[in-house]
């Protein structure tokens, strides 16, 4: 009993260990967008919820799931995480959801270009392949030898990109080709 406790204690120690090493270990994944050609697909920040209400209505707002204060102050902080490291965005796309057009503004790292492939499908699935297609065909269009371009978008669209999940805040960092299909090389945590 007391040799099991012990190793339900290590393992715990295990755990809590590599869960501060990763924040770490993704943080380095950042100094990757120095290099020309990279792309940050990130999820909007902190939203509480899930989907949009029934009443939807991308023009106005107040019938949209919106980023509380949490997700405003980590907003705020991934445009300070930018600065930190030294990296300019050369383009700042976002999907035309308010809480992505939110998110975009307030890193404050220039202008906010709405890009309608990056919307949400979770409700609109009809909308998936369209809006897939063309967010495919603008990676293979972008320069390869070109600064790093951020994406504020949505869990299904990264998820649909990288075939990986992603949290309110986190993203995927992606390394431009000339394809369709950039390559996952990294991930950065939420502030």
């Amino acid at each position: 009993m007391i040799r099991l406790a012990f190793k339900a204690l290590i393992a715990a120690k295990v755990f809590i260990i590599a869960s501060v090493v990763t924040p770490g270990v993704a943080w380095a994944d950042l100094e990757l967008m120095k290099a020309p050609g990279h792309v940050l697909m990130l999820r909007h920040a902190y939203a509480p919820g899930t989907g949009d209400p029934a009443n939807f209505d991308v023009d106005r707002c107040e019938t949209q799931r919106n980023l509380n204060d949490r997700g405003r102050d980590q907003s705020r902080d991934w445009g300070d995480r930018f600065r930190e490291a030294g990296i300019e965005p050369s383009r700042l796309l976002s999907s035309q959801w308010c809480r992505c057009l939110e998110t975009a503004r307030l890193m404050a790292m220039g202008d906010v270009e709405p890009f309608w492939p990056l919307n949400s499908f979770f409700t609109l699935r009809e909308d998936r392949e369209k809006n897939l297609e063309a967010l495919r065909d603008a990676f293979s269009a972008m320069p390869t030898d070109g600064n790093v371009i951020v994406m504020v978008t949505h869990q299904v669209t990264i998820t649909a990109i990288t075939g990986r999940g992603v949290s309110s805040g986190e993203g995927w960092v992606l390394k431009l080709n000339g394809t369709r299909e950039p390559e996952v090389v990294g991930s950065i945590p939420a502030p």
